[in-house]
Order: structure tokens, then sequence, then C-alpha cells
């Protein structure tokens, strides 16, 4: 069947738009086509920095043709009906109708349309001008003359030509026939912009690759992340060296060559003694080049990889050169800015701090520093760490934000202010938690474990969350510009991987407070303190585990069945509740139990409700010895015993012994429902049984709250 290739060839796409333009391009012309009838067999996207590109394969050479029945009105019926469905129908003569009967209705006009399918050439026309005019570029411009005409082509570098042809593998494809503000598609495109610029004349994708090929352009971005991925860990074997992978550059550097060749450079030795964090991020930044490791001295090559556009004559020589240069001027700025730095101690930063504004609801940085320090302390012995080196570190925590290196470069704030408070001979456990107190940023990022660090990420996580939901700026929907929901993740990290039995509402609850004493959080009206907590607390934090818990398997009703039962704000505990009744309830007793409690609940919803009373009383044990069956003896016994042994294991915090224990209800259980009405017609062993009903429920709450489990 015959296939599409479309390309835009265009200036200079910037690296980071080019794969979801490609994919909008996929999306926009298959959904178009699609909707209009048009099904294929796959399609797959391209983008180089200077062209988008399109295979559709597999489409039909016209649409299907249609055959419509439209009812038209009785026979008999006034002209000007007759002649509004004429016009309707595309006829020209009543004649041209057919008469059809209807018992009740009577005859009636019916006119038989028939649409014959429009050539594919005819709708891509049609659709793809409108897809070019209004691509959702996130940023576009207007230029030449045109420019000025209103509705003129906006494109995110000024669009040059456009290929489309269409037709079979076994005959030359047919140029598309449209155009875009005087673009007209053909069937030529251009090469690399200085090895081989001149226009090819292409046919169909296949051909389009290899003539791409020939002229010095790699058409697939994931190619090119290949050929310089390889080629650079190649170079760096050659010299007994390791190639530092950084995935995010590898695809911004694919994006910015249409045709890798990867050259080594090199830079003066004496800047190997600026941290290696500062020498990577100053090189990616500012140059998007690779460094390298050397493991016989187990620290950073002073060489570095560049991925250059072109073969040079020179073999690269000059392009290297350049690069150099600026390397070597760049790392001179990041050297100044190190030793600069280490003449102002991070205390004697903190009075800057307070010129900075964190938000205009919270205050400066430095009353945010204020509320951190505080909670840390607080949180510290909680945690296991010593209050002092807690306070101290979270002092400290914001104060590199002030230093030249971290001026020009954010992402290191944390570390640079580690590498400073070691220097200033700061307690160890203080410098890391300068660090780590950010962490952890995301799913994938290492969470902290030295205690200090802990107590000052959960404190500054913390303040976050207080803070912003203390102004009202929660979350809403997919809009999350303070990242709470990533704090509130990083908070249950914390909890969880370092097994911590934080009890979570009282530590918000102490942010709050400090919040109001700083004038952050109005006047301190209780009320209104206990809404904050409770709505962070019970549903955002709570809306968080669950979701932290299903990407790791966990039932979203199980966590329900435990919250409300004490602790209600331990997250350690919940979770071990959560692993303890999954488990129970995935083997054969707790699979019955669980069928035996909702016979119960369901008994009792049913007859408190026709008897408008609840039995929730303790049943009578003279009367279950005396006049019951032996099944609701035993019941009653197995009952007093389980649920005894059950509330002892929860408070030894045994939760798999306090699900083994309510598994010996099961026979009892089972036996009941076998052998005993509950709906005695003696009303007193009615009412017994069913306060012996409620019972079961009861006992079951020692773990969870079964009503809430669900299948």
């Amino acid at each position: 069947m015959p296939d599409l290739l479309l390309e835009l060839f265009s200036e200079e796409i910037p690296a980071r738009m080019q794969r979801r333009a490609a994919e909008d391009l996929k999306k926009l012309v298959t959904d178009a086509l699609v909707e209009r009838g048009f099904l294929y067999e796959g399609a797959k996207a391209f983008a180089t920095p200077r062209r988008l590109a399109l295979n559709i394969v597999g489409l039909p050479v016209k649409g299907q043709d249609v055959r419509e029945e439209r009812k038209g009105p009785r026979v008999g019926s006034p002209e000007g009906a007759i002649q509004g469905f004429l016009k309707g129908a595309g006829l020209t003569s009543i004649e041209q109708a057919k008469i059809e009967s209807d018992p009740k209705k009577g005859e009636f006009y019916v006119a038989i349309i028939e649409k014959p399918g429009l050539p594919t050439e005819s709708v891509l026309a049609e659709i793809l001008p409108q897809i070019v005019k209004t691509f959702p570029w996130p940023k576009s411009m207007r230029w030449g003359a045109a420019s000025a005409e209103p509705g003129s082509l906006r494109w995110v570098r000024p669009l040059h030509s456009i290929v489309c042809t269409f037709g079979p593998e076994t005959e030359d494809p047919e140029v598309v026939p449209f155009e875009v503000d005087g673009i007209v598609a053909s069937n030529v495109t251009y090469g690399h912009r200085f090895m081989a610029p001149d226009a090819i004349r292409v046919k169909r994708f296949d051909d389009y690759v290899t003539a791409l090929e020939r002229a010095k352009v790699v058409l697939d971005a994931d190619r090119r992340k290949d050929i310089i991925l390889h080629d650079a860990k190649d170079l760096a074997f050659a010299q007994g060296l390791q190639l530092v992978e950084d995935e995010g550059l590898l695809e911004e550097v694919a994006g910015l060559v249409e045709w890798p060749v990867v050259l080594m450079g090199s830079f003066d030795e004496s800047f190997l003694e600026i941290p290696p964090e500062v020498i990577r991020t100053t090189i990616r930044a500012n140059q998007k080049c690779f460094v390298l490791f050397d493991p016989r001295m187990d620290k950073l090559a002073n060489k570095f990889l560049l991925t250059a556009n072109l073969v040079a004559k020179d073999g690269g020589k000059t392009i290297v050169g350049g690069n150099e240069r600026v390397v070597q001027a760049r790392l001179s700025d990041a050297k100044f800015f190190w030793q600069t730095d280490q003449k102002t101690k991070l205390e004697d930063r903190l009075e800057k701090l307070k010129s900075i504004v964190f938000h205009e609801k919270l205050g400066t940085q430095f009353e945010r520093v204020e509320r951190i320090a505080a909670l840390a302390k607080e949180l510290a012995p909680i945690v296991g760490a010593e209050p002092a080196l807690a306070e101290r570190a979270a002092r400290l925590a914001k104060a590199d934000l002030v230093t030249e290196m971290v001026g020009e470069f954010p992402e290191l704030q944390g570390l640079m202010g580690r590498y400073y408070a070691a220097i200033e001979g700061e307690h160890p456990s203080v410098a890391l938690a300068i660090e780590e107190h950010y962490k952890p940023l995301g799913p994938s990022d290492r969470v902290p474990t030295d205690p200090v660090s802990v107590a000052v990420a959960l404190a500054d996580k913390i303040d976050t969350l207080v803070g912003f939901w203390a102004i009202d700026e929660k979350p809403t929907g997919s809009k999350d510009p303070f990242a709470l929901r990533r704090a509130a993740l990083g908070v249950i990290r914390l909890v969880l991987e370092n097994e911590l039995r934080l009890e979570l509402y009282d530590a918000v609850k102490r942010a709050l407070e400090v919040l109001t004493a700083q004038g952050r959080a109005g006047e301190g009206d209780p009320e209104k303190a206990e809404l904050i907590l409770l709505n962070l607390v019970q549903e955002f934090f709570f809306d968080r585990l669950k979701v932290s818990l299903r990407d790791k398997g966990a039932r979203h009703d199980l966590i329900d069945a435990t919250i409300g039962l004490g602790d209600w704000d331990d997250l350690l505990m919940i979770v071990r509740r959560v692993e303890a009744l999954g488990s129970f309830l995935d083997a054969e007793d707790g699979a019955n139990l669980l069928a035996g409690y909702r016979r119960a609940a369901n008994i009792l919803r049913i007859e408190e409700k026709k008897d408008n009373k609840a039995y929730d009383g303790e049943p009578n044990r003279t009367l279950v010895h005396e006049r019951g069956l032996p099944e609701e003896k035993v019941l009653f016994d197995v009952l007093d015993a389980a649920s005894r042994h059950a509330r002892e294991h929860v408070m030894r915090e045994d939760f798999e012994g306090a699900m083994k224990a309510l598994a010996e209800l099961r026979p009892a259980v089972d036996a009941f429902f076998d052998k005993v009405t509950v709906n005695s017609e003696d009303l007193a062993l009615r009412e017994n049984r069913l306060k012996l009903l409620n019972a079961l429920r009861e006992a079951t709450r020692t773990v969870a709250d079964f009503s809430r489990i669900e299948g």
C-alpha cells in the first residue's frame, strides 16, 4: 500500500523542542486522517536541528465510498418541502428519489446519496496546510515581508521548504499539491548546511533516508545518540579514561547536530582543584561537553569530549581549539568563584538572606531558615540526631544561596554549601545535611540516611507544606507550582525508608505554631489551625501515601482500612498494617474471615435499621452458655480469646501476629453461620446473637476497618 513522506525544513529547531514537535506532527496528521476514515499501518516521526519528518505507511489510495439513504417528506407534501429535500440531498428532480411505504406513515420519498471516496492526495492537501499553520510550538516567530500581514505563518524558526510525496512502493510517488504562505510542497530537500547544502530530489521514505545519509544528515535522533555515545566511549578508552555518562546532555547534543563527530579537548590541570561537580556543570552548561574520569588517579581527567556537526578538513583542530579557549575561560571564572566564596563564612552570609524573599506571604529566606532550624531541633530526637547539630545544619542550609558559585550555577545549591562547610570545619553531619536536605527530589533520587540530614530534610519539606497550606496555595488539578506533592512524597519516603516513628500531626502542628509566631499564618485562630492540620495530614499526605504504596503494588482500600484505628498519623505504622493485612487476606483464613465479617455486618446493618437501635452491648455470657447452641458458645469463647490476643500483638506492633490471632476465629465463625439462626423467635436469644455478631465486627477492628475492604 502507498506511504506518505512529509518533511518540514527550517532554520534551527531548539533541541529541547524536537522530540515533542515530532510526536505532535505525527499525532496531528494521523488523527486528522483517522477522523476522515483513512486508516494506516504505521507511522513514525523524526527530528533533526533543521527538519521535522513524518512517514506514514499503509495508507489507502482513496477513501471509502459512502452510500447514504436520506428520508424525505411524504408523497403529496407541499412544494416547499419537496424543494428543500431535493436541495439537501443534491437532487435536481423528484424523479431521482424513490418512494417507500410505511404502514403507519404512508408513502414517502427517499434519496440515495452515493459519494465516491476522495483521493488520499486531495485529503492530504486539505489537512496539511492547516496543521502547519496551527502547529503548537511553545514559541514561534514570523519573518520576512509577509510577517506584516495578519494571519501570516508562524514557525519556530523560518520555514524554508516542504517535502510531501505519496504513492505505492512500485511506482514513483506523486507530490501532494498544496502550499503554505507561498511555500509550495515539492520533492526537493537539502542536506547538511556545510558539507552538502545543495538541493536533493527524493521519492519515498527509504530513498529520502538514504539520500540524507549521503548528504551527511542522520535523520533518527536515537541513532545520532548511539553514534555519539559509542564514539565518546571509544575515544575515552583509547586514552585510558572513562566517559562520565549524562543522558540529559546526550539527548540535548543529539538535537544540536545532524552529522555527529566526537572530538577530544583538554584544559589546564590546575583547574582540577575545583570540585568535580563544578567542573562538570561548567563544561556542560557552557559548552555542552562531556567530562572524563581517570580511574588510575580516581578523579576527573583534565579532558573533555565535544560533539561537532561536521567533518573538519583539519581533523577538528580548529573546533577543538575554540572549545578549549571557552572552557578555559569558564573554568577560570569557576575557580575565581570557588576561591572568592571561601573568603566569607557561611554563617556570615546569613544576614544577606534577609533581603531574599522566599514568598511574599511567607517572608524571607532568613525567616524560613529560622523556622526550619526550630523544627529540625525538635525533630532531631525522634530521628536519632543531636538537636544542636540539626539546628546548626538547618541554620546554614540556605547560606550558599548567596555565594558566587550558586549565583552562577543554581543547580549546585546544597552541594556547594557542603564543600564550604567542610572547609570551615563544621561537623561532617552538618556539612552533609546542607547538601542532602533538599533530597529526595524525585522518585529515583536517593533518600538521606544520616540522622542530621533526615531531621533537616523533614523540617524543610514540612515547613514548605505547612506554609503554603496556611496561605491557601494548595495544588489544584495538574497544577502544583510550588512542588508540594513532591515535598509530601519526600516526607513519606524519608519516614518509611528510614523506618521512623514520626507522629506527623504533631510535627505539622509544631511547624504551624512556628509559622504563626512569625505572624505568617494569621492570628493563630485555633479552628483555622485545626482545619489546616487535618486537611494537610489526613487528606493530602494520605493521598500521596496511597499513590506511593499503589506504585509499589499495594491496594488503596487496604490503606483506607488501616487509617483511623489509632496511630493514624504514624506513616510507618500504617504501612506495616497494610502489609500484614494484605498477606492475611491473600491467605485462605483471611479471605474466609472477611466473608464471615461481611455476613455479620450485613445482618447487623439490616436488623439495626429495622429495629432502629444498635446492638453494641456486651453479649450475655450466662444466656449464651445456658440457652445457646454449642456453636455460639464456641464463638463466644473464641472471640474473647482472639480479641485479647490480637490486642496484645498490636500493642507490641506485631501485626502479623494480630492477624494470626484473628485467624483463630475462622472455624468458629463458619460453624456459627452454618448451625445458628440469628433471628430466633426467642427475642432474648436474637438480641444476644446480634450482640455476638457486633463483638465479631469489633474484634476485626483491632487490626483494620474491614468495612473499607473492597472485592
